[in-house]
């Protein structure tokens, strides 16, 4: 903890925070955030008192490349967003775990003196914040009570990962108030992580999790996936002439777990009739040679998948190759190639239970026709409802942001910025 809420506020008022809120949420949007964390603190205020409080924060993630490749141990790129949850906290000396969002009419009330998983919890905030102190407890780490207030400029069910922020956030407030800030990022991710799956009850991949709590742009070998190669990738998309934004088509993830879970499943399934665990490590030649096989005991839609994992495997190193050597032009063909094959092999952008309902293969038509060759789109994150991604020429971004609007909503379109690492705690002197 640095400093009492009054503190904060005047600070703030001061332009103290100024430097570390424009790394976090971009200059221009410097007045926005400011009054955004005036609101946040003006609400913990009744809440935690003038005692010493906590402000911490937690990033959305953008999937960059690597398309369901996670889950069978293969590469993806991803990087954490602007977008975040912001959260003011303080310790209770209980067991008792208090949160109050303003995206829930009701607070988050977790008693930590019991973190085994509640079936009945599943799907659920409760689930997730259980699920990390127990991740926490797991590895050895202290759990204690505290309260909190939530700001989040997530929206959820974007595929931005507004899930994998609170896990990492939750994880932060943990790490900060009762172990010093000795916990590493990637076992607050693996605790974040374990939460999701194990508690929550969803079979996602350690992506989100990893990109929300280490920042910047990531390349990640989930080859052993408890341990997984993480590399740095510099990358500003700032001042390559395109905007990189998602579209969010009106689509929600709610029911749509068996989707999700037949992926992995069906890769997993054909790769174990060729005598692997997983997808990691096999090859085209693999596959050609044994297609008749696969067909008859995994079923064709499986095969499809597993020729998107191989080539999407490669795809993702390729793009990360691509940014460091600051050629966007193979950057973006290598995602248009991502998107298409998404589309056509993985089949995960619009649900098979209700085919009349497809917003995303629209929005990606609907791009390409703007675009007309020029930058790139793409399914994002899990797909069958939420998001696609665009990089837009920025000369033309107002047109295609009025245009998708116009079909998608107002609002539909939100440009992302990259958020670098650091200011994960804002702090003040007293």
């Amino acid at each position: 903890m640095t400093a009492s809420i009054p503190t904060y506020l005047r600070a703030l008022e001061r332009g103290e925070l100024d430097i570390a809120l424009s790394v976090l949420h971009g200059v221009s949007s410097l007045t926005q955030s400011r009054k955004r964390l005036t609101t946040l603190l003006g609400t913990a205020g009744p809440i935690l008192g003038e005692h010493p409080v906590a402000l911490l924060g937690a990033p959305g993630r953008t999937e960059l490349g690597g398309n369901h490749t996670d889950h069978n141990h293969g590469h993806v790129l991803a990087a954490a967003i602007q977008l975040d949850i912001l959260a003011v906290a303080a310790p209770t000396y209980d067991t008792i775990a208090t949160i109050h969002s303003d995206i829930c009419e009701q607070p988050i009330v977790v008693d930590l003196a019991n973190t085994a998983p509640r079936p009945k919890d599943q799907a659920t905030s409760t689930a997730l914040v259980r699920g990390v102190a127990d991740g926490f407890i797991q590895q050895g780490h202290a759990v204690s009570g505290f309260t909190a207030c939530l700001s989040s400029t997530i929206p959820m069910g974007s595929g931005l990962s507004s899930s994998a922020a609170f896990e990492v956030l939750t994880g932060r407030i943990l790490n900060h108030l009762f172990n010093a800030d000795k916990v590493s990022s990637l076992e607050i991710a693996r605790a974040a992580h374990r939460a999701e799956n194990l508690h929550f009850g969803k079979p996602c991949g350690f992506m989100d999790q990893i990109a929300c709590a280490f920042g910047g742009v990531l390349g990640i070998d989930f080859d052993d996936p408890d341990n997984p190669g993480i590399q740095r990738v510099e990358a500003d998309f700032a001042g390559t002439g395109y905007q990189l934004c998602v579209v969010n088509t009106g689509g929600h993830h709610a029911d749509l777990t068996p989707d999700y879970a037949a992926i992995p499943t069906e890769m997993r399934a054909a790769a174990n009739i060729l005598g692997r665990e997983t997808a990691r490590g096999l090859t085209m030649d693999d596959l050609m040679e044994s297609i008749p096989m696969l067909r008859e005991r995994a079923g064709d839609r499986a095969v499809l998948r597993l020729i998107h994992f191989i080539e999407e495997d490669a795809r993702a190193i390729e793009q990360a190759e691509a940014l460091r050597h600051k050629d966007m032009g193979s950057f973006l063909t290598l995602l248009n190639n991502s998107g298409d094959s998404s589309w056509r092999l993985l089949q995960n952008c619009f649900s098979p239970s209700e085919p009349t309902r497809q917003p995303i293969p629209l929005a990606l038509a609907m791009s390409k026709h703007v675009l007309n060759g020029r930058g790139g789109c793409r399914v994002h994150g899990g797909g069958f409802a939420g998001t696609i991604q665009a990089f837009v020429p920025s000369g033309r971004f107002p047109a295609y942001r009025t245009f998708m609007d116009s079909t998608f909503g107002q609002g539909a379109v939100t440009p992302l910025t990259v958020r670098q690492p650091g200011h994960e705690i804002l702090q003040v002197k007293n």
